[in-house]
Formats: structure tokens, C-alpha cells, sequence
């Protein structure tokens, strides 16, 4: 009786610790970040100072709406790698309008300063129609949209690098922003005391994306366009045969992802000040990053808004305590093409396990 009591105790102690283990694996990446942030405190005592942590909200909320519209890229088992020029050729033409009257590097002359409002429209609803074109070529034709984003980043960039060398601006970089314009993005209303009578304050901007993340929150999880396109990235066949419009569905889900992309380019214009060809470079892989990190898998169906929030966080986190630990710019690639393929792998493994 004493050696059979002792088999299932020793069972349920190999199991605890197969369980342990796989939780250390499965949250490998968040424990990794952590330990880089005490690192990188240690070495940097500024670095989770009120301004800091400030700075790093901000730089969150700047990507923040680029990673929540590609996030339902990879909801459909898809990607898109067109955000970043997207970004970019929003943000020159978000630029370009709301130049200073004039001002001798204003690109359209003759043009006034619009309204920012209209210029907002304009910056979404041509990112909306970039990823229509997108979603287009992925439904009708059964591309890939890997392949499809691609061809769609070339012909952006060299639409980017058309545009910056049209009207008055001749390639340089624009800049000279309306007040109106740089206000509405950089200005605050509130403020983080940092000690010693000073204060930092937070852009508005910050809040913009705090309510794009709720609205994103609510067309995810409480309409039937959301629930579509959980179905649809979980099995697109039984999706079909339940009555999901496909066709529909994935056009709608990369015209959401392209409108982001276009807040985040009209946000960077003037976050920025200073736009040029180079804007957006890169960041649809912080995008990609963040929501792998945080939990929207690649095999499709799967991924929470909180999640993506957390992953831009660490991103950021990380991203800056390396500037503020004297890390060379170089290396900060080599971190997060690591940090990619070990968030993949991680979550390729998660399938596995299941299936």
C-alpha cells in the first residue's frame, strides 16, 4: 500500500513541474523583459522616473493604432507590410496640408491651411482605401497577403518619394506645421509632477489612443463584424458554410487596418514635425512584434486588445531603456529582430502543444 500511495504522489509532483515549466516557457518573453527592465534600472536610475514613464506612455500611444489595425491582419492569418509606408505617405500629405501660410518651405504654395479635421478624413480614409486595395487582392484572388502587402509597400514608397518632391517641396523635408495642427497632437491638458515644481505633460494624443483602443475593444468583441473575423481566422471553410461573407469580411478587416494606419500617419506628421521619405520605415515589424508579443497568433483566430496594449508597452519599455542604457542604434535592430522570431516561435509552439 505504501509504494502505490507513493506512485500517485510522485505522479502529481512530475506534473506540477511539468506545469511549471511550460508556464515559464509559455511567458518566457515577458520574464525576459522584465529582467531587462531591472537591468537596464540599475544601470540607469532616470529610467522609471516620472518623465521617463511619460515619455514611454507616449511613445505607446504613438504606435498603439498601428498595431491594433495590423493585429486583425494577423487575426486573418495574414500580415501587412505596407503599414509602414503607409504610415509614412499619410503622414507627408497630413504634413503638407497644414503647413504655416506663408511659410517659405510650404509645399503647396498657393493652398491655405485646412481644416484639421478635414485633414484627419482625408489621412483615414486614404489609409482606409490602402488597405481596401490590400483585402482586395487577398479575397478575390487567394493571394497571400504577405505577398500582396509587399507589392503594395513598393508601389507606396515610390509614391512617398514622388510626393515629397512635388509642389514647393523639391525632396526636403516638411515641416513648419500650423499651430493648429501641432496643438491638436503635442498640446496637453494634464500634467505628471516630476519633483521639484515641475511637470510633464502628456500629449493629447495619448488620449486619442485610448479611445481608438476602446473602439477597437468594441468592433472586436460586441459586433458581428468581430465575430466574423475570429471565425473567419479560425476556419475560414466553416466561416463560409456558417454564412460569413469572406469577400466582405476580409476587405473590411484591411480597410480598418489601413484607416489606423492613416491616424497614425496624420498623429506622426505632427509628432514628428519634420517629415521626410523615411517616415514609417519599420514600423509595421514594432506592429507585428507587439501583437505577437502579445498574444495574436499567426495560426489565425486568436489575439485580445489587452494583449496588443501589452506588447507595444514591453516594446516600448525595452526600446527606450536600451537608448537610455548608451546601447548603439545597430544593436536595437539585432534586439528586435530577436525578440520576432522568439515571440513566433513561442506562439508556434503554443499550436503545437494544442494540436
Amino acid at each position: 500500500m505504501s509504494n502505490e500511495s507513493k506512485q500517485p504522489a510522485a505522479q502529481a509532483k512530475t506534473l506540477s513541474a511539468k506545469q511549471v515549466g511550460n508556464l515559464l516557457l509559455d511567458n518566457a518573453l515577458y520574464i525576459l523583459m522584465v529582467i531587462a527592465v531591472i537591468v537596464i534600472q540599475i544601470v540607469n536610475p532616470n529610467f522609471l522616473r516620472p518623465a521617463s514613464l511619460v515619455n514611454i506612455l507616449s511613445q505607446t500611444a504613438a504606435y498603439l493604432p498601428a498595431a491594433l489595425g495590423i493585429a486583425g491582419c494577423i487575426v486573418l492569418t495574414g500580415t501587412d507590410l505596407s503599414a509602414g509606408r503607409a504610415v509614412g505617405l499619410t503622414a507627408c500629405i497630413s504634413a503638407s496640408l497644414l503647413q504655416v501660410v506663408g511659410s517659405s518651405s510650404k509645399m503647396w504654395p498657393e493652398m491655405g491651411t485646412l481644416p484639421v479635421a478635414l485633414v484627419i478624413l482625408i489621412a483615414v480614409l486614404l489609409g482606409a482605401a490602402i488597405g481596401a486595395f490590400n483585402g482586395f487582392f487577398v479575397a478575390k484572388f487567394k493571394l497571400h497577403p504577405f505577398i500582396v502587402t509587399l507589392g503594395t509597400q513598393l508601389i507606396l514608397y515610390s509614391c512617398l518619394l514622388l510626393y515629397v518632391q512635388m509642389g514647393n517641396n523639391g525632396g526636403m523635408a516638411i515641416s513648419s506645421l500650423d499651430a493648429s495642427y501641432t496643438d491638436f497632437i503635442k498640446g496637453s491638458i494634464v500634467s505628471v509632477p516630476t519633483g521639484n515644481g515641475t511637470s510633464t505633460p502628456i500629449p493629447n494624443y495619448v488620449w486619442f489612443a485610448i479611445l481608438l483602443t476602446a473602439l477597437m475593444w468594441f468592433i472586436w468583441n460586441k459586433t458581428t463584424f468581430g465575430k466574423n473575423m475570429f471565425a473567419l481566422g479560425s476556419n475560414e471553410e466553416a466561416a463560409r458554410v456558417s454564412g460569413v461573407n469572406v469577400f466582405a469580411t476580409t476587405i473590411l478587416v484591411f480597410a480598418l487596418a489601413g484607416a489606423m494606419y492613416g491616424w497614425t500617419g496624420f498623429v506622426e506628421g505632427a509628432r514628428i514635425g519634420s517629415n521626410t521619405a523615411n517616415t514609417g520605415f519599420n514600423y509595421e515589424l514594432d506592429a507585428i512584434a507587439a501583437c505577437v508579443i502579445g498574444g495574436v497568433s499567426f495560426v489565425g483566430g486568436i489575439g485580445k486588445i489587452r494583449g496588443i496594449i501589452i506588447g507595444v508597452l514591453l516594446l516600448r519599455l525595452i526600446f527606450v531603456g536600451l537608448n537610455m542604457a548608451s546601447v548603439p542604434q545597430d544593436l536595437i535592430y539585432l534586439v528586435k529582430g530577436g525578440i520576432i522570431l522568439f515571440a513566433c516561435a513561442l506562439d508556434m509552439r503554443k499550436y503545437l502543444v494544442k494540436k
